[in-house]
């Protein structure tokens, strides 16, 4: 899923405890198969994983400022409607 310089804002939510993981890269796939693999400290105890919204920026700077913003709001509510929001538009 690279497309040139463009960086990525994902969640991913575990099937084991269905809690959210939000984190940002540069390679979504890589990131993705790391997850998948046991390779991420903080997910690896959380899986099977699943990826549930993701979003695309064109800078690093946007993607970490963007990954803050959501993680700021300390809400799974808030999470929730911008998976619920998304699928809905992808659909």
């Amino acid at each position: 899923m690279t497309y040139g310089d463009k960086f990525y804002v994902y969640i991913i939510q575990s099937r084991k405890d269905l809690s959210y993981y939000i984190g940002q890269c540069d390679d979504l796939d890589r990131r993705m198969s790391k997850h998948a693999d046991g390779m991420s400290k903080y997910t690896a105890s959380k899986r099977p994983l699943r990826l549930v919204y993701f979003e695309r920026h064109d800078s690093r700077t946007e993607a970490l400022k963007r990954e803050k913003q959501i993680k700021a709001m300390k809400s799974r509510k808030y999470i929730e409607q911008l998976i619920f929001n998304w699928k809905r538009w992808i659909i």
